[in-house]
């Protein structure tokens, strides 16, 4: 039998949509090998209990991100540790059952690598940039770092071995001023919190946190806080207790969705 022209065309618009379809799943949505966030279901899906150590300016992404993997793997329920990387990678190292950390810079992430406590390379998913904070009113009329610097302003910032406060001092450095911070802070929403409360004139944190807290601080941006851009990172742990769920979690993090999570919550795409 001859297939007329029209026939012919009809056949393969019906093939081109039976592949399109198969790619997603059926749904319209990228399916497994399209989105790392889709477990593929030929493989077993990972259950119980993830235990999450995450730089804390993380909060809030992640805790997004938390919610939408327990979505995609009904059986894993996540619990976070959110708190400055290196008082969480001392933790990790000291033997605290975590699955998965992410650090908020490379050379935390090395103290846990190099103690053997990491299983894998850790990937770098994002990254993040410092901006000076301020109460929403700026009261000391804060524009420039070197205003920082002014008799009577007082001014947070994290503790020099935290990452936030680590690029604090290098984005300063770069500045040409030096800063005698009125107290230093175990990790970034402590500083953040002291500017919301108004207990300080400023605090140096990163750009997410300020869009996190709009309603009670406002950013303002300086151009030598690109000499301290940090990268974060994410590796499971050498003696996770749930391996499977810890890969599936890095999977997700690292994914395009993720990204997206992470960029609208003021990230900076790597």
């Amino acid at each position: 039998m001859t297939l007329t022209r029209r026939a012919l065309t009809a056949l393969a618009a019906t093939a081109v949509l039976a592949l399109a379809t198969g790619c997603t799943g059926g749904t319209g949505t990228p399916g497994p090998g399209g989105n790392p966030a889709d477990p593929a279901p030929s493989q077993p899906q990972p259950t119980g209990q993830l235990s999450v150590s995450a730089a804390a300016s993380l909060t809030e992404p992640f805790t997004a991100l938390g919610t939408e993997f327990e979505a995609v793997y009904p059986g894993v329920r996540v619990r976070f540790n959110f708190g400055g990387s290196s008082a969480l990678a001392r933790q990790l190292v000291e033997g605290a059952p975590v699955d998965v950390f992410a650090a908020a810079s490379p050379a935390t992430m090395a103290q846990v690598v190099d103690a053997g406590a990491a299983t894998g390379q850790p990937v770098v998913f994002i990254r993040n940039r410092l901006v000076i904070a301020v109460p929403r009113d700026n009261p000391a009329r804060i524009t420039t770092p070197r205003d920082l610097t002014r008799p009577g302003v007082k001014v947070a910032l994290c503790a020099a071995a935290v990452p936030c406060g680590a690029a604090a001092r290098t984005a300063l450095a770069a500045a040409g001023v030096r800063v005698v911070p009125v107290t230093e802070e175990q990790d970034v929403k402590a500083v953040l919190t002291k500017v919301g409360l108004g207990e300080v004139d400023a605090g140096l944190v990163y750009r997410s946190d300020v869009k996190a807290a709009a309603a009670k601080v406002s950013g303002i941006d300086f151009a030598e806080a690109e000499r301290a851009v940090n990268d974060y990172s994410v590796v499971a742990t050498r003696d996770a207790g749930n391996p499977d769920a810890a890969a599936a979690f890095i999977g997700f993090v690292t994914s395009a969705r993720a990204r997206v999570v992470l960029t609208e919550a003021g990230f900076l795409a790597r």
